[in-house]
């Protein structure tokens, strides 16, 4: 048991399916034993979700963040300013454990941004705001499943500004990712790379910018030692990769990466932060409100963030 890691949950918008997800998760036999487990979060809620599901908070330390105040009209399924704020402390307060090393590894349940925004917090994500708690200059999204991992150059910013391609930015984003694979069992990934225009620019015929961002921050990445493909067309490479031609794909920006991601393995995709000390992983879908409060949810995605965060933190270890 000395070799288990402690891994620190947060319990996500108090108004959404995170409570829900986080005790159904919890109460997973085969989940529990991977890691002393915490949640931030407040116990008011987690009770309320349990009178929900009928599963009791159990095989977890509570960590009290009392961010929500008084419970007074609180209901699962709004969106409410205070609940924005209160996910963001939970948030906050896991990464301290993180940094000070009282935990390991942490795991997010999901976020609202709307809610963030009506409390007046300036919000764009996880992975930023993360990023920002940990002092790091810059952050990568990378999406991983079981047969399919993402990274992506750019994530929360317009279409516009993530087609003003960044051939270091690009590198980076190689580096990480393949660092990454790395550290989750993968010694030799096999990396591709995206192009930004319809089949990667077609020898320019739809666009510059495969060739004069992309294609040279390939060969620089190939100059320090990392093998990758490309820019190949966006409209086949995911399929490929699926099919087992490759390990991790580059992705340019946010839905490049996130629509076939989603489309193949929604429930079991993972969210993990690169370029940061600690260790993060998040489900990959949202706060559910249609659904919260109704014990609707389905808690794979969590389960299998939980797993990663776990494998991550012991093999840091």
């Amino acid at each position: 048991m000395n070799d288990v890691p402690t891994v620190v949950l947060t319990m996500g918008d108090p108004a959404g399916v995170g409570p829900e997800i986080v005790l159904h998760a919890l109460a997973d036999l085969e989940i529990a034993p991977l890691a002393h487990w915490i949640v931030a979060g407040d116990k008011r809620v987690l009770d309320m979700a349990e009178r929900v599901t009928g599963v009791r908070f159990a095989n977890a330390t509570l960590h009290s963040v009392p961010a929500l105040g008084d419970l007074a009209g609180f209901s699962f399924g709004c969106l409410e300013a205070r609940c924005g704020r209160a996910a963001v402390e939970y948030v906050r307060a896991a990464a301290e454990l993180c940094l000070s090393d009282e935990a390991g590894a942490m795991v997010t349940a999901p976020i609202n941004k709307e809610a963030v925004a009506l409390s007046g917090q300036p919000f764009t994500g996880h992975t930023e705001y993360i990023a920002g708690l940990c002092g790091a200059a810059e952050s990568r999204m990378l999406l991983l499943s079981d047969r399919l991992a993402v990274v992506h150059v750019t994530t929360h910013v317009p279409l516009r500004q993530a087609c003003e391609l960044d051939a270091a930015r690009i590198v980076r984003t190689i580096e990480l990712g393949h660092e990454a694979m790395r550290r989750l069992g993968f010694p030799h990934p096999r990396i591709a790379v995206c192009g930004l225009n319809p089949h990667a620019g077609e020898h320019g015929m739809f666009g510059n910018e495969d060739a004069r961002a992309i294609a040279p921050a390939i060969e620089a990445a190939r100059a320090k030692g990392i093998p990758c493909a490309g820019p190949l067309a966006p409209d086949t490479v995911f399929l490929q990769a699926w099919r087992g031609a490759y390990d991790l794909v580059v992705a340019m920006y946010h839905d490049q990466g996130h629509i076939p991601m989603k489309l193949m393995d929604f429930e079991g995709t993972v969210n993990i932060t690169l370029g940061i000390p600690i260790i993060r992983t998040s489900v990959d879908h949202g706060t559910a409100f249609d659904i919260a409060g109704k014990n609707l949810v389905n808690p794979h995605g969590m389960k299998q963030a939980m797993r990663v965060a776990a494998r991550m933190a012991r093999n840091r270890q």
